[in-house]
Parts: structure tokens; sequence; C-alpha cells
């Protein structure tokens, strides 16, 4: 898109490519041998430990820990794989914060958890970057699984079907796989080409093919997949955006999904316009991850507005405080009611007032929709209705991650429900089901 199409007060290049750079490093730049075993260290490798129930994937982290410890983080590796073969991208973007290290006996006692996620992210790369994929195919069973989403889920779930011998087919919407993990995640949490790099890693098993570009009602059928594999597993994400109810018209008003993805495929993100005022809308992640990255691309002022109170809101006091510590204003208990070209008016909820942003550029984080599921399919609350192995309405068809009723749009609970359907797929394929 040419700089002449941008809304007024919006603009690309607004800091120079060098500050640019320093402003998206790594939000945790990874552990030195030296700093992993002293995090080690600290660990009291419970029994029973709480980090472990906390864990979606219900990765053993006294054990991979103390593998860290001994000096065998190869191993360390294995264990968190066996468990979340996505374990490198959840290292850097789970919420630790508020999973595994809040339930941390150090952090009980301390105040100061173990670096869980950091240590997970040390002993997965290290592995990752050898080249070696740790798990081999079983014999070719006959059987074919499409997979319909190249996101967390649908990756999870196809690397364990071809851990089992099958074959599998991965169907995705995009132009390029990752889902989620390629094109929401903040770029400071996923630096460079990682998300890539992983999937290279993953599919390096065997047994998977992936068509891009492919998606349901736009040449695939459910029936067709139906009679064309043995089962199917949806894991299609939440691609529809919440809209706002307001008064008026505004030229920088956009989703901050699709503003995040085009951030996300920049090489090096001077072409990526931001506005001088930018007001973002909503207080979960996606809004949180709008907002700072705004204020590194060189926004003079960013606004988180929150129609609820801080306690309320989805993003963890972490990715609060980091919002906080770049700049970023959050306003709480405000409804947006009208805009103009310039300004967005907010109503205070409790004292009634009207609050005027200057705003040239307003983005809608409110939170995604389902769209393109099979009428078919059964629907609870918005999602397709799953029980708890993964199963749909329908026999033969499974569905997991944020399309899902289980699903509470973290990386790291679609993994699980990927990797949970997949042994339920298999043993129902095997005539264990």
């Amino acid at each position: 898109m040419s700089q002449t199409s941008y809304a007024p007060g919006i603009s690309a290049g607004r800091i120079s490519a060098d500050t640019i750079l320093d402003n998206f490093a790594d939000l945790h730049p990874p552990l030195t041998d030296h700093e992993a075993l002293v995090a080690a260290d600290r660990c009291y490798f419970c029994y029973d430990a709480p980090c472990v129930t906390a864990c979606p994937t219900a990765i053993d982290i006294p054990l991979f820990i103390r593998q860290i410890a001994t000096g065998t983080p190869e191993s360390a590796a294995q264990t968190i794989f066996d468990q979340n073969i996505l374990g490198g991208m959840c290292a850097r973007v789970c919420p630790t914060e508020t999973l595994c290290e809040q339930a941390c006996v150090r952090e009980k006692a301390e105040g100061k958890p173990i670096l869980i996620g950091q240590l997970q992210r040390y002993a997965t790369d290290r592995v990752m970057a050898s080249g070696v994929h740790p798990y081999l195919r079983a014999p070719d069973t006959g059987k074919s699984v499409a997979v319909i989403g190249a996101g967390p889920a649908g990756l999870a779930c196809a690397h364990r079907l071809a851990m089992h011998g099958h074959a599998v087919v991965i169907y995705d919407a995009n132009k390029k796989a990752g889902g989620l993990n390629e094109f929401g995640i903040a770029a400071y949490k996923s630096t460079h080409s990682f998300a890539q790099d992983e999937i290279d890693w993953l599919l390096s098993i065997g047994g998977i093919t992936i068509h891009t570009d492919r998606s349901l009602g736009r040449g695939l059928t459910l029936a067709q997949l139906q009679d064309d594999h043995d089962a199917v597993f949806l894991g299609i994400g939440l691609s529809g955006v919440n809209t706002l109810a307001l008064d008026g018209d505004h030229a920088g008003l956009c989703n901050a999904v699709d503003w995040i993805a085009s951030l996300r495929q920049s090489d090096d993100k001077t072409d990526i316009a931001v506005g001088r005022n930018v007001v973002v809308i909503g207080g979960g992640m996606t809004a949180v991850d709008a907002a700072v990255q705004s204020k590194l691309l060189g926004a003079d002022t960013v606004t988180i507005a929150y129609r609820r109170g801080r306690e309320n809101m989805s993003a963890s006091m972490f990715e609060l405080d980091l919002a906080a510590s770049k700049g970023v204003r959050i306003l709480y208990h405000v409804t947006p009611t009208s805009v103009d070209d310039g300004s967005i008016t907010f109503t205070h909820s409790e004292t009634g007032e009207e609050i005027n942003l200057p705003a040239d550029q307003i983005m809608r984080a409110i939170g995604q929709t389902l769209e393109n599921a099979p009428e078919t399919l059964a629907i609870s609350g918005g999602k397709i209705k799953t029980d708890d192995h993964g199963r749909t309405s329908i026999s033969g068809i499974w569905a997991g991650g944020d399309c899902a009723t289980g699903g509470d749009d973290l990386t790291v609970t679609a993994v699980a429900e990927g990797r949970d359907a997949a042994e339920d797929i298999h043993a129902s394929l095997m005539g264990k089901g």
C-alpha cells in the first residue's frame, strides 16, 4: 500500500530502521549456559509440583529443569517435546506469569519464581538448532487424516498423528502455515523467522503434507474431506472480528489482528503505518500487543481503552505492566460512543463523564468470532461443540484450539487440545476407541 493511501495522521517510517530494529529486539534474550545453570539450581524439584498442574500441556517441569541442572539439556528438551511439540514457541509466548510461574513455590515464598519459560526455551532451542528431530514415525498404518488449519492445534495434532504412522494432509487458508504463531504474535516475542523454522523442524518427522490457500468454503467441503480421508480434525481458529457500533466515521479505524498480521509479515517494519495518536479498544493480549507495537513504531500517544476494570482484563499483569513501561496509557470503565476524523469519544461508566481523545488511528481488539464452520456441526457458545476428547457432533470429525468449546485463546492450550485429539483419532482409527 502506498503512503498516499494512508488515512490522515497515519504514516509509515516514523522512526529510523535502526531504531525499529532495537525496539523489536527479543523481549527475553536467550539464557547463556551459565545463566541457565544458575536459574535451574533454584528449583526445589517439588514432588507433586504445582507448576505441572498449572501447565495446560502437563510438562514435567521439575524433571526438565533437573536435566538442565545436571548438564543434559537435550534430555530436557525431549521431556518438553513429549508433551508439547511446539515447546519452543510456547516458551516465548506463553503467559507463564499466570500459569506455571505463578504456581511456582519460589513465587509463593519469595515473589521470584523459577524462570520456567526461559529455561524451556534454553533446552528446546538447543535441540532445534542441532537440526535433529527427536522422533521417528511408526510404520505406515495406511490411514489418512485431514487437518484443517495449520495453527498450533492443527500442527500439534498432525505431528502426533504422523508419529503414530498416519498420513496427514494439512489445509490452511493463509499463504503461510503457522496460524496465530505466524500472524498473531507480537514481533518482539517471536523474532526473525522462528515460527517458520519451528514448522520446518516439526515437519521433518515426515508423513505430513501442507496445502496453503485452501479452506472450508474455498476449495474444500466437509463432505469431500470425509470421503477422501479416514478422519478430519478442525483447527480453524477464530477468523472473524467483533464489530463496534459507533456514531460517525473514522478513516483510521482498523482491526488490530489484521494490523498485527501485516506487521508480522514485514521484513523491517519501516513499511508499517501507524498513527501519531493511537487508540486501541479492548482488554486482551491482542490489545496490548497492538498498543505496545504502535509505540515501538513511533506513535506519540497510545491509549488502551477498556470497558471494565483492570481486574477483568484478560491480558496478564505482566503484559499490562509492559505496556505501561513503554508509555501506553490505559483507561478503564470507558465505552466508545462516537468518532470523527480526528478523535474518539468515550463515556465513563462510573461517572458518566465524556472523554474525548485525539485519534488518527483506532484499532478494534474486542474479540474474535468463529467463521466458516460447517452448518452441520453443533455450535455452543459461538464455538464448535466438542467433548473431552475433541469429538464433534459428527462421527469422524474432531476439533480443537480456539474454534472449539474447550479453547481459551492460548497457544499452549491449543497445542494440548490438538495433541489429545490426535491420540483419540489414533485410537479410533486403530479400533481401540
